[in-house]
């Protein structure tokens, strides 16, 4: 599998460093300049102490800078960890740590022209906590209240959506939530929450559900590449896989904000193809002059987005699959890092 030639010859082959790989996450494409130009206020993304947040805020910042935007972009996050909040100062992006289950400190937040909301807990273990809940039903309520009226686009998943045949479609935007198990629920009470918000306050408001975003340190791409090369099991019944790039995901995310509706829009963030993972091991097993060791049974249905509406918006990936997977084999085999 080569990516020469694929996704535009603005992109490398090859990603030399984490330096580099952070300019690409967070390269603007050439629309969001003229976009996010047209902001009335600052840009404040919330929960952005993570590597997504990084690649999301200092995109916008690159962006504004393109314009010639005197606006500000403001990460809110906990910033447990130095390096993060280091990263996002340097590019040019204000922080503020502060507990977002504090009313107290969210009522303090600055005014914001729009929102970004990042923030989520994810699966503990084998299940969900109290706090799980508290992050996912909790905290949207504080934030909504604080940025009542402001365009806000809210990160959630397709993990709400109903199985449904893998080698179909995938669910639109118009089907049915049907969230199976604890966590999933947790992630449908996140949306009504801002659905509740937006329809009392008339909040121009957009609900991403994304598939699977991934970079050449984490995710679902670099974590089936690093086990083909240590010779580990891949389990099947966890795929097929919507994938999209995290700079098209933030990308997707910051143009959104222009197409806030009350009651919220909703957009399935996928990329444009679908993988199993049979396939995607049986490349970085190619990649690599290896076999991969596969266990378990491919299911037949699965909480699958279908991302037409997405795509007819935002126009196609800048980074197909077909060059992720080259450019992680490479990362790998060179030694680069993997969560």
């Amino acid at each position: 599998m080569s990516a020469t030639g694929a996704g535009g010859s603005e992109w490398p082959s090859t990603v030399g460093g984490a330096t580099e790989l952070e300019e690409l996450l967070s390269r603007p494409p050439r629309e969001l300049a003229r976009e996010l130009g047209r902001l009335r206020g600052d840009l404040v993304v919330l929960g952005a102490g993570g590597r997504l947040g990084l690649s999301l805020a200092t995109m916008a910042r690159r962006a504004l800078d393109e314009a010639g935007s005197r606006r500000a972009v403001i990460a809110v996050s906990r910033f447990g960890g130095a390096p993060a909040r280091e990263a996002l100062e340097a590019s040019g992006v204000r922080t503020i740590a502060a507990d977002l289950l504090d009313p107290a400190q969210v009522a303090a937040l600055p005014e914001a022209g729009a929102a970004v909301f990042m923030v989520g807990a994810g699966r503990r273990g084998s299940g969900v906590d109290a706090r799980t809940w508290a992050v996912n039903a909790l905290l949207p309520g504080l934030v909504a209240g604080r940025y009542a009226g402001a365009p806000t686009v809210v990160f959630s998943s397709d993990v709400v959506y109903p199985a449904v045949p893998v080698d179909g479609e995938g669910a639109n935007e118009e089907t049915p939530p049907e969230p199976a198990g604890e966590y999933a629920l947790s992630v449908l009470a996140r949306e009504r929450v801002f659905d509740s918000f937006s329809r009392e306050h008339g909040t121009p408001s957009v609900l991403l559900r994304c598939g699977h975003v991934a970079e050449l340190r984490r995710g679902v791409v670099a974590d089936v590449a690093s086990r083909v090369l240590a010779g580990e099991p891949i389990e099947l019944s966890a795929g097929p896989l919507d994938v999209i790039w995290q700079g098209d995901a933030v990308a997707a995310a910051l143009r959104s904000i222009a197409l806030g509706q009350s009651p919220p829009r909703v957009l399935n963030l996928t990329g444009a193809e679908r993988v199993s993972l049979r396939e995607l091991a049986g490349w970085f097993g190619q990649a690599f002059g290896c076999e991969p060791v596969l266990a378990g049974d491919e299911r037949a249905s699965a909480p699958l987005g279908d991302g037409a509406r997405a795509l007819a918006l935002f126009g196609p990936p800048r980074v197909t699959l077909q060059r992720l997977v080259d450019w992680t084999a490479r990362w790998l085999a060179a030694g680069g890092e993997v969560e």
